[in-house]
């Protein structure tokens, strides 16, 4: 584990302790890591969106070839 050290004003310090309290955190190392978590899950579910949605606007679907998810699996197995 590393530590960070973090230098809040006095308002946002209240607003933390209360949200440790109110969230049920054992401390505020949990309380940040909560928040990292959390972030990080928005940022993969944005990259998600945009993934689908450039999938959308590639055109319509077109049939893949036989054995291509098989060719697929044979290559990532190649990889290890």
């Amino acid at each position: 584990m590393v530590n960070i050290n973090v230098v809040l004003t006095d308002e946002l310090k209240q607003f933390v302790d209360k949200d440790i309290r109110e969230g049920g955190y054992a401390s505020a190392s949990e309380y940040v890591g909560d928040l990292v978590r959390q972030r990080r899950r928005i940022k993969a579910e944005d990259l998600l969106r945009q993934l689908i949605a450039e999938g959308l606007a590639s055109g319509a679907p077109a049939p893949l070839p036989p054995g291509h998810f098989q060719k697929l699996l044979e290559r990532a197995s190649n990889l290890k």
